[in-house]
């Protein structure tokens, strides 16, 4: 088992693993997720080659069970945000049939490490607040909420 950047190859698992991430979210809220993926595959195979927004997959033995999409955010001479270099974590999904094995939080590690070698300051990402078992993960492993985003259907 290894924690490695995407490759072309991981391609077709990465695209199920958004499949089964995006049903979550659809059954949470149907009225604003379709049921597809996020990404076609041909933005997934830009963003596997974009250096500013890093793809890491858990391999185990050739198996992808796991991802985590990052993208670098930094504000430069942003009026009123400091210049920090954060990591942010656009998406993090480990496959329905390894969940509890702690594979999502061998990632969550290793993009943190991997945060830490980069210079940034901090690690952020959302989550849906329909979806409480990855809620009650990201808890788990010490994140703290930063701010909240509300709504009012009309």
């Amino acid at each position: 088992m290894e924690i490695r950047r995407a490759e072309e190859r991981d391609m077709p698992a990465i695209m199920e693993l958004l499949t089964q991430v995006n049903l979550v979210h659809h059954k949470g809220r149907p009225d604003l997720f379709n049921i597809g993926t996020k990404y076609t595959t041909e933005e997934l195979r830009d963003l596997i080659h974009n250096d500013r927004k890093p793809i890491f997959v858990f391999d185990d033995e050739g198996t992808v069970r796991g991802y985590a999409f990052c993208v670098f955010q930094q504000h430069v001479n942003d009026n009123i945000l400091t210049d920090i270099k954060t990591l942010y974590i656009d998406d993090l999904c480990v496959d329905e049939n390894c969940r509890g094995k702690h594979v999502g939080r061998r990632l969550y590690n290793y993009v943190l490490q991997f945060a830490k070698e980069q210079g940034c300051y901090n690690v952020t990402l959302n989550v849906w607040s329909c979806n409480e078992s990855a809620m009650g993960f990201y808890e788990a492993c010490g994140l703290k909420p930063q701010k909240v985003g509300m709504e009012v259907i009309l």
